[in-house]
């Protein structure tokens, strides 16, 4: 039971691994061609497409739609804070955490049910 609750969240989790390589990872291959670096990312979008989908599919079991949109959509901020620290170098700056946690907000919201 619990397996089919977080088979869902391990998948997410590496496609957006995968999917953040793809959006982002070129910005530091400024001086190769365009054309290749969409080439690589639709690759890249390829692999994590192979995640995405069954996550989604085996996840609607147990989560709704919105559900699933949400866990998505914080652990791509997660995903993506780590990578911009460690493979891009920049820094996140206080007005990002409290943009993120007013997401995570929002999430906690729609995973608690009705209000009332």
């Amino acid at each position: 039971m619990i397996l089919s609750y977080l088979t869902p969240v391990v998948l997410l989790a590496i496609s957006n691994i995968f999917m953040t390589f793809a959006w982002y990872g070129h910005l530091k291959f400024t001086t190769k061609p365009l054309f290749l670096v969409i080439i690589a990312s639709w690759s890249i979008a390829l692999i994590e497409y192979c995640f995405a989908v069954p996550a989604n599919r085996y996840g609607h079991a147990v989560y709704s739609a919105a559900e699933l949109k949400t866990m998505q959509e914080v652990i791509t901020l997660a995903v993506f804070a780590v990578f911009s620290i460690f493979y891009l170098g920049e820094q996140l700056t206080i007005n990002h955490a409290i943009g993120f946690a007013l997401i995570c907000l929002g999430a906690f919201f729609i995973f608690k049910g009705p209000i009332g």
